[in-house]
């Protein structure tokens, strides 16, 4: 033993160069994606603070122009400003009714408690009226800085209940003290307050009543939050009735809302109404305000809108960025002082100057006041800034500012009153934040006070106890399972490299052995169709596939081991792993160098049903229901209660996640981990897909790359955001257990094809048809374009065509499905409408006049560069595909490709001469706005600006020039040979030419009976000779036949290939219990694997049973019937005809229609004036009407996705920094670890939950290649709470109900 471990050692000692493949990851930009990140909390919190600061000095300088005696605004013209005021007070009311309204008329709503409308309503009216009372009655009569800083006293009651949140829990707590500070500098800062006003002048009874009122309201207006603290209070306390109606409270959120708001809206609107006739000011001032006036208050009141709104976003974004202390806290905290500065400092610089305008002479400011800005006359045609710093200056002159005692008075009121309001919202410091947070869970109101924008957004933001000790406890995070689950069938040894790498790395991730990350574990299956093949004499064997991939996992495992960081290192070997015989061919578990488990089940086509829709049935039976519902089914057996038993598994469902791959699919970890979370947060999120790059060389590759690039920029984004993602692909989808078990899901996705249009729609894009049911089913679908995925593309013309002949039929079949059931979708689920499904309808109706809309394009190619008749060219442009057209029906599919190519090049000629003939136009007529200039502008910058947004693939928008040549290739002659083909239903992609000795086999002779009796003795003694090594195994594991099946001659099949349509005759079906593999392919496999050593290991009995009945009721392998294959063959060509001569006719009817339009241009057009770059009418472009309400149509959609792209964007910058910031780093490389294929180890901590900001400002290189991790934040998991749909879903009020949350 000695001598051979030596004999390893020297031989690895001179055999160390390596060809190993790259395991780290080349394709995210880590570099700008940590400068990308920089940037971004640098630009928010600028942003944060720059919004606050107009926010609040719009509003003071409204509150400034109400007030006497200012000039910039007459007195009589005061209730304009009172006006605006009331307007900043219900502008966000105003937006919550209208959301809330338009959530209720989907009626997801529901009715509380009158109790709970009552207490609801009470708050809401005393906060509402205090707040009405404070700005327009008493605030225009104070000075700015009081006006500045008695909004930082509206925290008292917050720090109030603080106090007694605390105290009722009983616990030591760290803030406690901090509230108790800022309830009492409060409290100084008002009776400072009082002493300063009512010591001035005592008998002065109306600044007495405007200072009382002032404190009143500004006290009262500590309501607004009362149900931030009233949430801790029940947790805490005994009482039964504030338990209940909290709890009612949040259950009929959305009711409640429209009563407050609308409650909000009414009382602001009577304070107003009333106080103005009141104040002795009349209405009738607000129809005759001079332009001047006009154009200030609407500058002013125009700014404080949009930047109190875009605040709120902003600093709701800030929070979930995990950058609550830089990009949030301290911004709003700077904002009340930097008003302040904003104010004061043009005072005191005007009041200096003055001065020294005397020349020495004595003055003060009381004398400032009464001689320059009381008595300065106002320049109509001057600017406004010395105007407004002269009536701020007014409202000050009521003190005296020379005077030590005022100004002192004055600024420990402020000083007072801003350190109660940063004490009060301490506790923010140390918040727990999760990856993603829902908006209602981060701000306990979904309204923000525009009157006081900083103060309403940290008293807003969620408050929880906080404990002594560093390390609190919160709610566990449900750890979630997941099952990576991949299908395979003939991929090259170089894509199983791609995907056995991948999962090699989340291993390294998330390490099972001593793992200190438990947010989830994995587990991962890959099914290998038809992995077994008739060896002559020997019966079924490994075919050369899968034992390229038994090889590539040895490869990988030792890659994986070897990666140790030292520069002398033994050779590492293998441990033992198992192969197991099953009912439906093999098994091979190989246990990966940290922990988790690799199943490979090879499928042996004669046991058990092939193609890739079965092999996902079969791992959604096997994990979903053996491996999770079994073990409870038994615990029921044993007199478990059934009440927690559901409970639990509802919980395990919910928590259990399936990761669908493809055979080629190379991805990252950090890509798992942003697709978990989307599913974590929101419950009713279904499944969620990544953004997919399709990889390899050559101008096909290079054509599908834009087009996936712009399919999901645009496309994916749009459905996202206004509706579901319709198709999430099964290359790199993740979806929920619970959704796929749910009622009409993953039973009815094993429905066997009986008809022709279950062909169509269920095999020909299985993962489409999921996703339909899931929909159907009240599921939402999302897209996260942070998860990055790459799968290999069709390289070849042919291989592409084949593809999307099954890929276009099948999205057709499948939208057409969910357009039938608009009504019972759109009921049924919350993030479907009838807009969204309008918007499909119009996609839709889109694709199917791609064909005719292509030949209209044509044909003004031709007009425009040979300058022939409309109708002439349009009659050129639709004859070669009418010829092509009738040709696919009659030729063989690879010659009609090959025609479709020749017609390529020709058409991309075409298209690329008109493209430069139509920006020559543009440059000899010096203009652009023709229909062609517009259309050809207009998709250049959106695509450029498109790229730009998406800098990491911004590269691929050269590839844009390839798409626009090939765009009648794609739309025209792709759409005809899908639609003619419609009745192939075979898979046409990685078909292998059959065996040349099954081949060979079909010509030969047939053997004569004595050489058939002959070979079967030989295969007879060869099979015993086999099984002597197996004559302890069980009589279970024993084969019911003693000869293997004699090889099938090969028949080629017909043109229109048709699978698993026909059942199995009884007389030919076997108990698959019974039917095993012969026993030599273990051997064939232990033999030829040398690197792994394979152990045998058997099924358990149970399991045996579980898989012998699935076989029986879903997978059971179907016999070719002759007769009933060309009964469906016919039905194929019967649905096609059908199909294509509606599809068809259509096209027709449009050019038809376009056609007569063009005859009678003259009665029928549209005339549009032609203008050059200098504004000039040269001319007129006529344009027919349904090719101008097409146009707008197609416009609209652009529109539409282009905005909802830039909003998206958005969401997934913060959703990536917030995983940045969040996830565990990696530690740098020591100096004397390889940097290509290696990695230093490191430590593994746990953080689904950050605290208020992250604590590392630098981002180590998330390399999925090791998942090493280094250091974790401080606080780790916050507490879990109830959620509905994801946030970032655009805009509810136009497309949809969403339940809970503003959009991110």
């Amino acid at each position: 033993m000695e001598e051979e471990r030596d004999t390893t050692n020297c031989r690895r000692s001179w055999d160390t160069c390596r060809e190993v493949p790259m395991i780290q990851d080349e394709h995210t930009p880590w570099k700008m994606i940590k400068l990308l990140r920089f940037i971004a909390l640098i630009v928010v919190a600028l942003i944060v603070f720059g919004l606050a600061l107009c926010s609040k000095s719009s509003f003071l300088l409204l509150i400034t122009l109400s007030n006497e005696g200012t000039q910039t605004l007459p007195d009589d013209q005061k209730p304009v400003a009172l006006l605006c005021i009331g307007c900043v007070l219900i502008a966000s009311s105003l937006l919550l009714f209208l959301k809330s309204v338009w959530k209720a008329c989907y009626k997801t709503s529901k009715f509380p408690k009158k109790t709970t409308v009552a207490l609801v309503l009470f708050f809401e009216f005393v906060a509402s009226t205090s707040a009405a009372i404070l700005t327009i009655v008493a605030m225009p009569h104070l000075d700015i800085v009081t006006n500045v800083t008695i909004l930082n006293g509206i925290a008292i009651l917050s720090a109030l209940l603080q106090i007694i949140a605390q105290c009722m829990a009983k616990e030591r707590n760290r803030f406690l003290l901090p509230s108790i500070t800022a309830f009492i500098l409060i409290l100084l800062g008002y009776t400072l307050f009082l002493t300063l006003y009512i010591m001035k002048n005592p008998s002065d009874t109306k600044m007495a009543l405007w200072v009382g009122l002032a404190v009143g309201g500004s006290l009262l207006v500590s309501f607004n939050w009362w149900e931030n603290y009233i949430r801790v209070i029940s947790e805490h306390s005994k009482s039964i009735f504030i338990q209940v109606f909290y709890k009612d409270m949040r259950r009929c959120e959305n009711m409640l809302n429209i009563f407050s708001s609308l409650l909000r809206i009414i009382v602001t609107a009577c304070v107003l109404g009333a106080y103005v006739p009141l104040a002795k000011m009349d209405w009738d001032v607000v129809t005759s305000i001079p332009r001047r006036q006009t154009r200030i208050i609407s500058i002013i009141i125009g700014v404080q809108l949009v930047s109190s709104a875009l605040c709120h976003w902003f600093s709701l974004s800030a929070c979930k960025m995990h950058a609550l202390r830089r990009c949030f806290i301290l911004p709003l905290y700077l904002a009340s002082l930097s008003v302040m500065v904003l104010f004061i400092v043009p005072v005191i610089v005007y009041y200096q100057d003055y001065r020294i305008s005397l020349n020495g002479t004595s003055t003060n400011f009381t004398n400032y006041c009464s001689v320059v800005v009381d008595g300065r006359n106002t320049n109509l045609n001057g600017t406004v800034f010395p105007d407004l710093v002269y009536d701020v200056t007014h409202t000050l002159c009521f003190l005296d500012m020379s005077r030590i005692f005022d100004i002192g008075m004055l600024t420990g009121s402020a000083v007072s009153w801003w350190l109660g309001l940063v004490l009060a919202t301490l506790h923010l410091w140390y918040l727990t934040v999760y990856r993603i947070e829902r908006t209602q869970d981060l701000f306990i109101r979904r309204l923000y006070e525009g009157a006081f924008i900083e103060q309403s957004l940290l008293l807003n933001t969620r408050f929880d106890i906080q404990k002594r000790k560093k390390k609190r406890i919160h709610k566990a995070s449900e750890p979630a399972m997941i099952y990576l689950c991949a299908t395979m069938w003939h991929e090259t040894y170089d894509e199983m490299m791609n995907i056995i790498i991948s999962i090699f790395r989340l291993d390294k991730y998330r390490p099972k052995k001593d793992a200190k990350v438990k947010d989830f574990t994995f587990d991962t299956h890959i099914y290998f169709d038809d992995a077994f093949e008739n060896v002559e004499g020997q019966g079924r064997h490994l075919n050369e596939y899968a034992k390229t991939l038994v090889n590539v996992l040895a490869e990988v495992y030792s890659i994986f081991t070897d990666i140790d960081g030292k520069f002398f290192r033994k050779l590492e070997k293998i441990p033992d792993q198992k192969v197991i015989r099953t009912p439906y061919g093999g098994r091979l578990v190989i246990t990966m160098p940290h922990g988790n488990q690799i199943t490979v089940h090879f499928k042996d086509k004669e046991l058990i049903r092939h193609k890739k829709r079965w092999s996902q049935v079969m791992y959604l039976y096997y994990l979903l229901g053996w491996k999770l519902m079994t073990k409870y089914y038994r615990r029921w057996d044993k007199g478990e209660n059934e009440e927690d038993l559901k409970e639990q598994i509802q919980k395990e469902k919910h928590n259990t996640y399936l990761l669908a791959l493809d055979g080629d699919t190379d991805f990252q970890p950090a890509a798992v981990m942003l697709l978990v979370d989307r599913l974590k947060m929101y419950p009713r999120v279904g499944a969620a897909c990544g953004r997919i790059h399709p990889t390899g060389s050559g101008p096909a590759v290079w054509f599908q790359k834009f087009e996936y690039a712009i399919s999901h920029w645009l496309q994916k984004t749009a459905e996202h955001m206004i509706g579901c993602v319709l198709c999430s692909p099964g290359c790199f989808s993740l979806f929920r257990a619970e959704a796929l078990m749910d009622d009409n899901v993953m039973k009815r996705y094993s429905t066997k094809s009986s008809e022709a249009s279950h062909y169509v729609q269920y095999d020909q894009g299985e993962d489409r048809w999921l996703c339909t049911l899931l929909l159907k089913q009240g599921w939402r679908v999302e897209y996260n374009a942070a998860s990055d995925a790459y799968t290999n593309a069709p390289e070849e013309f042919k291989e592409l065509y084949n593809q999307r002949r099954r890929w276009g039929p099948s999205t057709m079949a499948n939208v057409a499905d969910l357009l039938g059931a608009t009504t019972a979708i759109c009921k049924r689920n919350s993030s479907m409408s009838k807009p969204f499904m309008f918007y499909q309808l119009f996609n839709m109706i889109s694709a199917i006049l791609a064909p005719a809309t292509i030949c209209l394009l044509i044909a003004g190619s031709l007009t425009f560069v040979l300058k022939i008749n409309a109708s002439l060219a349009l009659v050129l442009a639709v004859v070669p595909p009418a010829i092509y057209l009738g040709l696919c029906f009659k030729l063989k599919p690879d010659t009609q490709i090959t025609i479709a190519a020749i017609l390529s090049i020709i058409y991309a000629f075409l298209m690329l001469v008109v493209t430069m003939a139509i920006v020559g136009s543009m440059v000899a007529d010096q203009t652009i706005l023709t229909p062609s200039g517009i259309f050809i502008v207009a998709m250049t910058i959106i695509y450029i600006f498109t790229a730009v947004m998406h800098p990491q693939e911004a590269v691929l928008v050269f590839y844009g020039f390839l798409y626009i040549i090939c765009i009648p290739s794609a739309y025209l002659l792709l759409t005809i040979y899908s639609m003619t083909n419609l009745n192939n239903v075979s898979w046409g992609t990685r078909e292998t030419k059959p065996d040349p000795k099954t081949v060979q086999a079909v010509a030969a002779a047939p053997q004569m009976t004595t050489q058939k009796a002959k070979n079967t003795c030989q295969r007879f003694f060869s099979w015993v000779k086999c099984c002597k090594k197996f004559e302890r195994k069980s009589s279970r594991e024993q084969l019911s036949q003693n000869l293997s099946p004699e090889p099938e001659p090969f028949e080629p099949g017909p043109q229109n290939t048709i699978v698993e349509d026909i059942d199995i005759r009884e007389e030919q079906r076997q108990e698959p219990a019974e039917v095993y593999s012969p026993p030599n392919w273990v051997e064939d496999l232990q033999s030829t694997s040398i690197e792994m050593q394979l152990q045998e290991d058997s099924l358990e009995e149970d399991e045996e049973v579980f898989w012998t009945e699935l076989q029986k009721k879903y997978l059971e392998p179907l016999v070719n019937d002759k007769d009933k294959q060309k009964k469906m063959s016919e039905e194929l060509k019967n649905l096609r005809n059908k199909i294509n001569f509606a599809f068809f006719m259509v096209n027709a009817l449009w050019l038809v229609a376009t056609f007569t339009l063009q005859t009678f241009e003259d009665t029928f057009s549209i005339k549009i004036p032609k203008v050059n770059l200098q504004l000039e009418v040269t001319g007129d472009i006529t344009i027919d009407p349904i090719g101008f309400m097409f146009i707008l149509g197609f416009a609209l959609s652009v529109a539409i996705q282009f905005f909802t792209m830039l909003i998206h964007r958005m969401s997934t910058l913060i959703h990536y920094v917030a995983f940045l910031g969040t996830e565990p780093l990696e530690k740098k490389p020591e100096k004397d670890t390889y940097r290509k294929g290696k990695k230093a180890s490191a430590s593994y901590s746990s953080s689904s939950g950050s605290s208020a900001d992250s604590n590392s400002d630098t981002i180590s290189v998330l390399t999925s290649a090791s998942g090493s991790t280094s250091t974790s934040l401080e606080d780790n998991f916050p507490e879990d709470s109830e959620f509905e749909e994801s946030d970032d879903e655009f805009f509810p009020e136009l497309f949809r109900h969403v339940d809970g949350g503003t959009m991110v």
